[in-house]
């Protein structure tokens, strides 16, 4: 299969609030009141984790059949570390994740050491968690400066 290039926008509103939109679906992104946000959405880094969770789910149905497990239920509880000195400049610390731990919890009538080959290949293609994981080329395509018409001159 020949490579792929995934698109998304993301639009400031009031506050905080961010809507992101792709292939015409719609997600509002909010930081919590007391980060100065309204709470109307999950954060950028609470969505990073829903989004490792998420494909994570997504790998283990896609690949359930080929292992022979039976995914009777599949919750996956996610949690990261940040020290948010580095976000609000107070401090020389990465603003992103430290750490990130999940727990998978499955209910399925296969062996134990079927679920954990099965378990280490949904982690081992997993999108998300190999772009955390490992070093992805983040570059800029540049800054587009728009001038508004209707702004009146000072």
């Amino acid at each position: 299969m020949a490579l792929e290039t995934f698109k998304a926008t993301a639009q400031l509103g009031e506050k905080l609030q961010v809507e992101t939109r792709s292939r015409g679906h719609k997600v509002i992104v909010d930081e919590p009141e007391d980060l100065g946000g309204t709470d109307t959405g999950e954060n950028p880094v609470e969505l990073l984790l829903s989004a490792l969770g998420a494909c994570q789910s997504i790998a283990a149905r896609t690949y359930a059949d080929k292992f022979g497990v039976n995914i009777e239920d599949l919750r996956i509880e996610l949690e990261g570390d940040i020290d948010l000195d580095g976000f609000l400049n107070k401090a020389d610390v990465r603003p992103g994740f430290s750490d990130i731990r999940y727990k998978l919890h499955l209910k399925t009538d296969a062996p134990e050491d079927k679920v954990k080959q099965f378990t280490e290949f949904v982690e081992q293609h997993c999108p998300v968690g190999d772009t955390i994981a490992n070093t992805v080329n983040l570059v800029s395509a540049g800054v587009v400066i728009e001038n508004s018409e209707d702004t009146p001159a000072r």
